[in-house]
């Protein structure tokens, strides 16, 4: 079974600019229930759909295939709104890759560092960049974000 194991993290600086390549991204969600989300998301020219299972620690079962792009378009007209549109840099540090979200839109001036693990126990070198760890406050998960955009929050008393 394919799982999923992510730290996800608020960064302190922009000292991450210019280490890595971004790429456009643009997701919606068909489905929200905690288990399973269904998400259809277009990167650039590829468009994929993803089920996500119910998150136990830092963990999840993700399937992940690719569709057609014409298939996307039209699922993203099924979507809530808002839709997740970002630009994702790619950088590695410490011979691991970070994957830097820099949300637009609605969740304009959010911005977060997510790496993938092969295990709950690995241990994670941060970069000097990178601040608290989110991964278990779930108003920065991306189908949180779609229900309840950055730009929406007053202060802490959002629903954790």
């Amino acid at each position: 079974m394919a799982l999923e194991i992510e730290r996800k993290y608020l960064l302190t600086s922009d000292e991450w600019r210019g280490q890595g390549l971004g790429k456009s991204i643009k997701q919606g969600y068909l489905s929200q229930d905690p288990a399973p989300t269904v998400r259809v998301r277009i990167c650039d020219h590829q468009a994929f759909m993803t089920v996500k299972g119910r998150t136990t620690g830092i963990t999840r079962v993700e399937i992940e295939f690719e569709i057609s792009l014409d298939h996307a378009h039209d699922m993203m007209e099924l979507c809530s709104k808002p839709l997740i549109e970002k630009t994702r840099y790619e950088i590695w540090h410490a011979g691991m890759k970070w994957e830097v979200d820099e949300f637009h839109g609605e969740n304009a001036g959010l911005i977060v560092a997510e790496i993938e693990l092969p295990s709950e126990e690995t241990f994670v070198e941060k970069p000097l960049w990178c601040g608290e760890e989110v991964s278990h406050d779930l108003r920065y998960s991306n189908s949180r974000l779609s229900q309840h955009p950055y730009v929406e929050w007053q202060d802490d008393s959002l629903e954790k």
